[in-house]
């Protein structure tokens, strides 16, 4: 039997939601990461330190016994948001901010119209040492969907890069040879997320013999030429590109549905999907890197001292699991045999 040890990994990029949830999505989490960056979108959105650290309270009152995860917090940019708020956020030990184009995915109504009037609320981040993350779309009806995220490169996060040299950036769940080329080109504060669903599938797997609801995700799946830069440029091990899940749960009637909510629930078999891409890559020995160094790296904070062993071992993603209120979900790769499996976790 084959075995892989490698540093217990962080996710750098996640949904848990909230309430009735977090009983779900905070123990699937937990099995195998040490730390989450935790997205703000709920609603009402988490706008302010006060509300990222009642938030940050829930989620650890989640936790299985026992469980040493730490979730890292973030907030919910708006037009609202004052430089004021972010001095208060670092304070209360919020770790990153996120920037939504208004519209751009689930919960995101609420979030920034005219991006150059957050501008002063950046500063304030390059000062305070706080990360902006970036869903890096913009959201004008007349930009093709497959277009969006080039569209945002050029229009927004280039000029935001340039004049926020200091600013260490997250291009997050990044689906385009154009983001990828752009971030390996950029300076050293900025970097880049990608999703397990990035790099398994292309459109292909959504829109191929009928779309398949719980493979949409935001940003949508692009051409096979995209996703195969992507698996290139984890290959390569670039220490600038790490892992992101973007889990996005939704009830599985939210996903089937005649306007089905975007997003992958990936967590349930998050660290055991990339194994599979670093293995079909002929590259297992870039995935700790990229699992485990890369991200805490770029975040500035001590990389995980315990370890993780995966096995070689074939086993089925459950079609679909039951939350307490009986809510069904369907995992990512639902119903479809992985070759790696965790076997110790936390490992000392």
């Amino acid at each position: 039997m084959q075995t892989l040890t490698i540093t217990t990994p962080d996710d750098w990029h996640l949904h848990f939601r909230d309430n009735e949830m977090l009983a779900e999505t905070v123990p699937a989490t937990a099995r195998c990461f040490q730390r989450a960056i935790v997205m703000p979108n709920l609603v009402p959105p988490v706008v302010n330190a006060e509300m990222a650290v009642a938030y940050k309270g829930r989620i650890e009152a989640a936790r299985p016994n026992g469980s040493s995860f730490e979730p890292l917090m973030t907030l919910f940019l708006t037009n609202q948001t004052t430089p004021q708020d972010i001095v208060e956020a670092k304070q209360a030990g919020v770790t990153a901010c996120k920037l939504y184009p208004a519209g751009a995915t689930t919960n995101s109504d609420a979030a920034v119209k005219g991006i150059q009037a957050l501008y002063p609320v950046f500063q304030a981040m390059q000062e305070q040492g706080l990360l902006l993350l970036i869903h890096g779309e913009v959201t004008e009806h007349h930009i093709d969907i497959f277009d969006r995220e080039k569209v945002f490169i050029d229009t927004h996060l280039g000029p935001i890069v340039d004049a926020f040299p200091r600013l260490k950036v997250v291009f997050e769940h990044i689906t385009t040879a154009d983001a990828a080329s752009f971030v390996a080109g950029a300076s050293e504060f900025v970097g880049a997320t990608i999703t397990p669903q990035h790099l398994l599938l292309n459109r292909n797997d959504l829109l191929v013999g009928g779309v398949r609801p719980h493979n949409y995700c935001l940003p949508v799946l692009k051409r096979n030429t995209h996703q195969k830069a992507l698996r290139d440029m984890v290959a390569s091990g670039n220490n600038k590109f790490f892992l992101g899940t973007d889990s996005a749960p939704h009830a599985k009637h939210k996903k089937e549905n005649a306007c089905g909510c975007a997003g992958c629930y990936s967590a349930w078999s998050a660290i055991e999907l990339y194994a599979e891409v670093f293995e079909q890559l002929d590259a297992i020995d870039k995935l700790e890197g990229f699992a485990s160094h890369y991200g805490a790296d770029f975040y500035g904070l001590a990389r995980n001292t315990t370890k993780m062993t995966l096995v070689k071992e074939s086993w089925t993603v459950p079609e679909q699991v039951t939350l307490a209120d009986g809510t069904d979900m369907v995992p990512f790769f639902a119903g479809q045999t992985l070759q790696w499996k965790l076997e110790k976790a936390f490992q000392a």
